[in-house]
C-alpha cells in the first residue's frame, strides 16, 4: 500500500513539474499566433528603404510571457532578435496585469482575473498573485533585468537623452533596441494615486488607462458603465499630467476619451487601434473621435489584428493606414501592433518589411513611410519625454 501511496505522489509530482515546463509554452503557442503564410517577396528597393527607417511600434504584451526576450523565440511576435532582424528601433512594451475571463469586445466584468493562473504557472513572484500593482512592478524588473544582461543589445528608454543616445547608436550602425515601458490600463493603482510615481520610477513613460473592464478611473469600451472619468480618473489624469506622463486612451470609453480630452492639452495616444471608417469593429473608435485625438497632435498606433483591420493580410493593415493618413493626417498615423498580446497576424516583428512593400506597392510617398513606420512616434517622445 506504500508503495502505491508513493507512485501515486510521485506521478502527481511529475505531473506538476511537466505543467510547470510545458503549459506556459502551449499557453502562448495558442495564444499569440502567426498564421501560415508563404514567405514574402520584398523588392531591392523597399528592402533598402527599410533598412533606412527609424521603425517604433506603440504596443506589445512581450513581458506578459514565460519567455527570455533577449532569446530568439519559436513562439510569439517579438523579442530583441526579431527586432533587430525587422530593423525595429524602438518597441514600447505594455504590461498586462488583470484580463477577465470571456473576454469580448462589448461587455466584461471586473469581477474574475486570468493572469493570477498564468503568474502562477508562470512562476512569478508571490508577491504578483495578489497585487496588480506588483505584477507591473515585476514585469518592469524583467525588462531592465533583460538590458543589464545585454546592454549592447537592448536599453530601456525613460529619457529625451536616452532616446537621443539610441538614435545616435543606431546611426552610427549599431543594432540595439529600445524598449519603452507603458501599461495596459491603470487598475494597477489600486485606488492610489502615489502608485503613479512607483510606476514612474520603474521606468514608465506612458500610461494606458484602461484594458478590457471598467475600473476605478472610470468606463473601459469594453466594460458594462459606458461611464466617464471618476472623480479619482480626474484626479490622476491631472497626476499623469504634472508627472509629464504620456496618456493612452486604447481600451477607454468615448466618454472617457472626452472627458481626457477636456482636460488635457497635451498630445495623447491610441497606442493600439484601427479605425471604424476602415474596419467596423466594436474595438475601434468613431472617426470624429479619433480626429479630435489627432488634433491634440497625438499619435494613433494601427494594429495588425482582426479585430483592428478586419482582415489581417499585409495589404489589409495598409488599407487601415491609407484609411488613417486622409481620416487624420500623416503626421498622426503610427505602428500600434499588440504583438504577443493574443492575437494572430500574418506577420511577425522580423517580417515588418512586408508593410514598407506594400506600402511602396499601395502608392505611400517614401516621406510617408518614414512617418508612419516611426518618424511620428519619435517625434512625439522627443518631445515627451523628460529631458534627463
Amino acid at each position: 500500500m506504500k508503495k502505491l501511496i508513493f507512485a501515486v505522489l510521485a506521478l502527481a509530482v511529475a505531473l506538476v513539474i511537466a505543467a510547470l515546463i510545458f503549459l506556459p509554452g502551449y499557453l502562448e503557442d495558442t495564444t499569440n499566433v502567426v498564421a501560415e503564410h508563404e514567405p514574402y517577396e520584398i523588392s531591392d528597393d523597399s528592402t533598402a528603404l527599410h533598412e533606412k527607417l527609424v521603425i517604433a511600434d506603440l504596443h506589445s504584451d512581450t513581458l506578459l510571457w514565460a519567455r527570455d526576450p533577449l532569446l530568439r523565440a519559436d513562439r510569439g511576435h517579438v523579442d530583441v532578435p526579431r527586432l533587430e532582424e525587422g530593423n525595429v528601433a524602438l518597441q514600447v512594451f505594455s504590461v498586462v496585469t488583470k484580463v477577465p475571463r470571456g473576454l469580448n469586445y462589448d461587455e466584461n466584468t471586473a469581477d474574475s482575473d486570468q493572469i493570477t493562473l498564468l503568474a502562477m504557472a508562470q512562476r512569478w513572484p508571490p508577491r504578483t498573485w495578489n497585487s496588480l500593482l506588483e505584477r507591473a512592478v515585476y514585469q518592469a524588473e524583467r525588462l531592465h533585468e533583460a538590458a543589464a544582461a545585454k546592454p549592447e543589445a537592448l536599453t530601456v528608454i525613460e529619457t529625451k537623452a536616452q532616446l537621443d543616445a539610441l538614435l545616435k547608436a543606431r546611426a552610427e550602425g549599431s543594432n540595439i533596441v529600445g524598449g519603452l515601458l507603458a501599461t495596459e490600463g491603470l487598475h494597477p493603482l489600486e485606488g492610489d494615486t502615489g502608485n503613479i510615481k512607483v510606476l514612474y520610477n520603474m521606468g514608465y513613460r506612458m500610461m494606458g488607462l484602461h484594458h478590457f473592464f471598467d475600473n476605478d478611473l472610470g468606463g473601459s469600451l469594453h466594460g458594462l458603465s459606458g461611464a466617464g472619468l471618476t472623480d479619482f480618473g480626474k484626479e490622476v489624469v491631472k497626476e499623469l499630467e504634472a508627472q509629464g506622463i504620456m496618456i493612452d486612451v486604447a481600451h477607454s470609453s468615448p466618454a472617457v476619451v472626452e472627458d481626457v480630452l477636456a482636460m488635457t492639452e497635451s498630445p495623447i495616444f491610441v497606442s493600439h487601434t484601427g479605425v471604424k471608417g476602415a474596419c467596423n469593429t466594436a474595438r475601434n473608435l468613431k472617426d470624429d473621435l479619433m480626429k479630435r485625438i489627432a488634433e491634440t497632435g497625438g499619435v494613433i498606433g494601427i494594429g495588425y489584428w482582426d479585430g483592428a483591420v478586419c482582415d489581417i493580410s499585409p495589404k489589409s493593415v495598409v488599407k487601415s493606414l491609407r484609411y488613417a493618413v486622409d481620416l487624420l493626417g500623416v503626421d498622426h498615423v503610427g505602428l500600434g501592433s499588440d504583438y504577443d498580446g493574443g492575437t494572430t497576424v500574418m506577420f511577425d516583428t522580423a517580417e515588418i518589411a512586408v508593410l514598407t512593400e506594400e506600402m511602396r506597392a499601395a502608392g505611400f510617398k517614401d516621406a510617408e513611410i518614414r512617418k508612419i513606420m516611426g518618424g511620428n512616434i519619435i517625434r512625439l517622445f522627443k518631445a515627451r519625454l523628460p529631458a534627463a
